[in-house]
């Protein structure tokens, strides 16, 4: 099975998620990861869907999808073509003894201290899911007491934009 990444461009109204999710279910597929968020257009909503499947069912879905009323338009991101990115918070065990070593490991991966306590510290870092799961390891060992990760997010590359989509589409490659 291959991991894909499809960007879809719905209607901002209520049970949207639900019926496109359900969908999914419905043909026993996993979703790895969803985040969905307005445009720049308040009608509309981003849905950033990565599943794991091989390329016929997935375009079984993709036909089904478009039936729904309220999906508007999706596309197929490849990693080539479109900028992907995640978001993670890790809170760490981090008296003053430690503070300087999680700063340097916090420094090469261009993450951000965002809180810091007597014995705490939280890290917010933002990348592909190979580079937050580098960093995650790099941090372990002075004690992660959680994380949380946000669903990978992605737009295509170049000038061109989906969001503006006139008419209901077919999906297309980015």
């Amino acid at each position: 099975m291959s991991r894909h990444t499809l960007s879809v461009l719905v209607e901002n109204r209520p049970g949207v998620l639900a019926r496109v999710s359900s969908l999914f279910s419905r043909r026993d597929f996993n979703i790895h990861s969803l985040a969905v968020g307005p445009t720049e257009n308040p009608e509309v909503s981003r849905m950033t869907i990565v599943v794991e499947v091989e390329q016929l069912p997935l375009e079984q879905v993709t036909k089904q999808l478009n039936k729904l009323i309220n999906v508007l338009k999706i596309v197929e991101l490849s990693q080539d073509s479109s900028v992907q990115r995640e978001l993670i918070l890790i809170k760490l065990r981090a008296d003053a003894s430690v503070r300087s070593q999680v700063v340097t490991v916090v420094d090469m991966f261009r993450a951000h201290i965002v809180d810091v306590t007597a014995d705490s510290m939280t890290i917010e870092a933002s990348g592909t899911s190979s580079k937050l799961e580098a960093l995650t390891k790099l941090l372990e060992p002075f004690g992660v007491r959680e994380t949380v990760q946000s669903g990978m997010v992605a737009l295509g590359r170049g000038p061109r934009s989906i969001t503006s989509p006139t008419s209901r589409t077919d999906s297309v490659p980015a």
